[in-house]
């Protein structure tokens, strides 16, 4: 299972999110930057490549950003 807050690519459609849980025998995933979660079985998983952690980390601070005055 892969470790709370590390990212992870959703092996059915290549989406890249963040572990922000783990339900029953799923995996939840949330978009970087924020978004619905969805589940995942965790054996569809894959570690996502530095480069797509780069962005993902991206879009989150320049939504983070965004969310202070």
């Amino acid at each position: 299972m892969p470790a709370l807050g590390s990212y992870a690519v959703d092996g059915r459609d290549g989406r890249v999110g963040r572990v922000v849980g783990h339900e029953g025998p799923s995996v939840q995933l949330r978009p970087p930057g924020g978004g619905r979660p969805w589940n995942c079985p965790p054996y569809l998983l894959r570690a996502a490549p530095p480069a797509a952690v780069l962005a993902a980390r991206v879009r989150e601070l320049n939504w983070e950003s965004r969310m202070m005055p």
